[in-house]
């Protein structure tokens, strides 16, 4: 079965009295009649902050403001039909709505929305995720779903494009000591040092995919303390180990990372792999070493000019 990987963006959007909104699929998507939150695809190339802004608008003619990224979830559609199994990659984010704008309006992939307290969304036929967020049981989607592959994910991606995702760590040990990977020749980025982490196989979590990562790229055995960000690359002509240049979007979650008892960092991933070496950095060593775009947004220290 073909494997295919998407990235979505969401918003979480409460009003006065403590209820959410959620939208209704149609009957062109995946999962008619069953509820979400607003939210959908993102484009190539686009930030997920922009998607969810735009998704939102989409879905229920409001205009949203993100404040900040809520939680990031994977899932499996399998379309037998169509011989295509669909992971997608969910960013959720907190949103509020620009003042003066009411009279949501659906369209896109809804056919109808609502405002629903969390007990009431709990009878309702809900996306698992959505579900999840709500702080809901997840329970089994109408007999038969999903039903039909969408329109927007028929045709395969262009050989020349690629979309990945990804989950990166601060990592720090008791010490304060930070974790850095070494970026190895023949890779976007080579020489420059790199958080810990790589991109999701499909079926993982991002959680469980930095922990995996963690271990093959450092040794270290960690424990994600909390969701920091999300960060977006789009590299048009990114030259790598294809041995052509692709036209990259990277999107890319950030955590927390907490290793309780470290080691001497040790690359335990196979022969061939994106990182050469790692090491452990105290705070006041870290201004000298060149650093990726995000190694550095997580510093805080200026980002490297070529963006990578």
């Amino acid at each position: 079965m073909e494997q295919r990987r998407r990235v979505a963006a969401y918003g979480v959007l409460w009003d006065d009295d403590g209820r959410v909104l959620l939208a209704r699929r149609s009957a062109r998507c995946a999962y008619p009649g069953v509820w979400q939150l607003p939210g959908g695809g993102l484009s190539h190339a686009e930030h997920p902050v922009e998607a969810a802004v735009r998704e939102f608008a989409e879905e229920t003619g409001l205009a949203v403001a993100v404040a900040g990224i809520r939680a990031a979830v994977a899932d499996v559609a399998v379309f037998a039909d169509a011989g295509v199994a669909v992971h997608t990659d969910r960013l959720v984010f907190d949103v509020t709505a620009e003042p003066g704008v009411r009279g949501p309006e659906p369209a896109g992939g809804s056919d109808e929305l609502g405002w629903f307290s969390v007990a009431r969304a709990a009878t309702l036929p809900l996306m698992p995720f959505t579900a999840e967020l709500l702080g809901l049981g997840v329970r089994p989607l109408p007999p038969g779903l999903p039903t039909t592959l969408p329109a927007a994910q028929a045709a395969p991606p262009p050989p020349d494009r690629r979309q990945r995702f990804g989950a990166y760590g601060l990592v720090t040990d008791p010490a304060g000591r930070v974790l850095l990977t070494m970026i190895a020749d023949g890779y976007p980025g080579a020489g420059r040092w790199h958080l810990p982490g790589g991109g999701t196989d499909h079926g993982e979590q991002p959680v469980t995919a930095l922990l995996r990562e963690l271990v093959e790229e450092t040794g270290q055995l960690g424990r994600v303390v909390e969701l920091m960000g999300v960060d977006n690359l789009h590299n048009p002509a990114a030259w790598g180990p294809e041995g052509r240049p692709i036209d990259w979007h990277g999107v890319r979650v950030l955590y927390r990372v907490a290793v309780d008892t470290p080691t001497e960092p040790l690359v335990t991933e196979l022969a061939g792999g994106s990182t050469a070496r790692a090491g452990w950095f105290a705070p006041t060593g870290l201004a000298a070493l060149p650093l990726t775009e995000i190694a550095a947004l997580a510093l805080n220290h200026p980002a490297p000019r070529d963006g990578r």
